[in-house]
């Protein structure tokens, strides 16, 4: 039987119906999400890829500022002095692994150099004419030897002591000219004298007897402090023990501090100046035997290595 010509219009309907249907699917499959009140439609489809985390650069910019070792009264955070220019000796000295054109680390050293089971012990304020000696004999029995940060002032005053220092075989730190715990927020001029006069004092009392750290008085360094000593062959100082002897908090509570849980290759804090310094004498006088019982060997703060 023919096709008629009301079949032959209801088959051409039929068609454009089914290919606006088909048209209708692929217009929505290609249109945009809609972003729904709850921010789902920003989420991936499944099996897409995800965005690639941040690699160890990006994150270390993450890290809070170091901090000083719980229970120390120092300042614990190196200071930016207000308005210090970009690309600065600060800039310089953010760098963990910057180091000078002398070789020495520009980041402040708190290990004690050696393989494993090491201490350095530093003596802080010093010489001074009552406790240096007694510091000294304390060292001398129990066969330690020692980091003595000086004040260039007190250096230049006792003379004397500083040799008698070096004599025993202990190293020298210079601790600034006279212990100006301000000296971090005072202009980069100012810095720069404090270091290096204090430095020409400790030389002058012991000729010939070099100057291996700085450690900044406070603990309060800044990148351009850590700089300038490390240009004249000072690698900045600091500490992991501090049991605030300082204070004079006790001789028991001295002990408890100082015996407590030690971080790796310790550095700890002492001080032969700045009053009385009796407990401390004690203090060493029970505590270096204990260090030598415990199987740690006495040495320096680590100078040229992290």
């Amino acid at each position: 039987m023919g096709i008629t010509s009301s079949s032959a219009r209801r088959v051409r309907r039929a068609g454009t119906a089914a290919t606006a249907a088909v048209l209708g699917i692929l217009a929505v499959s290609a249109a945009p999400a809609i972003a729904a009140p709850d921010g789902s439609a920003d989420k991936p489809a499944a099996g897409a890829a995800k965005k690639p985390e941040a690699g160890p650069a990006a994150k270390s910019a993450e890290k809070p500022a170091e901090k000083v070792p719980a229970g120390s009264a120092k300042k614990p955070a190196e200071k930016v002095p207000a308005g210090k220019p970009a690309g600065s000796a600060a800039s310089a000295g953010n760098a963990g692994s910057a180091r000078s054109a002398a070789g020495i680390p520009l980041a402040i050293s708190r290990l004690a150099q050696g393989p494993g089971r090491d201490v350095a012990i530093t003596i802080d304020d010093g010489p001074d004419p009552r406790w240096t000696p007694q510091v000294l004999e304390v060292l001398r029995k129990n066969h330690v030897k020692a980091t003595f940060c000086m004040i260039g002032t007190k250096a230049q005053k006792y003379p004397e002591l500083v040799r008698s220092v070096a004599a025993d075989g202990h190293r020298l730190c210079n601790h600034s000219v006279d212990h100006d715990v301000t000296m971090d927020h005072k202009p980069v001029a100012y810095q720069k004298q404090q270091i290096l006069a204090a430095k020409a004092m400790i030389e002058k009392a012991a000729p010939g007897v070099p100057v291996g750290y700085y450690r900044a008085p406070g603990g309060a360094f800044t990148p351009d402090s850590r700089a300038i000593a490390a240009e004249s062959g000072m690698r900045p100082l600091g500490w992991s023990v501090d049991p605030k002897d300082w204070s004079r908090p006790g001789l028991p509570a001295m002990i408890t501090a100082l015996e407590g849980k030690l971080p790796q290759q310790p550095t700890v804090l002492f001080h032969d100046g700045g009053g009385d310094r009796s407990e401390t004498v004690a203090a060493l006088g029970q505590y270096l035997p204990w260090l030598t019982a415990q199987g740690y060997h006495f040495t320096f703060p680590a100078r040229t290595t992290p």
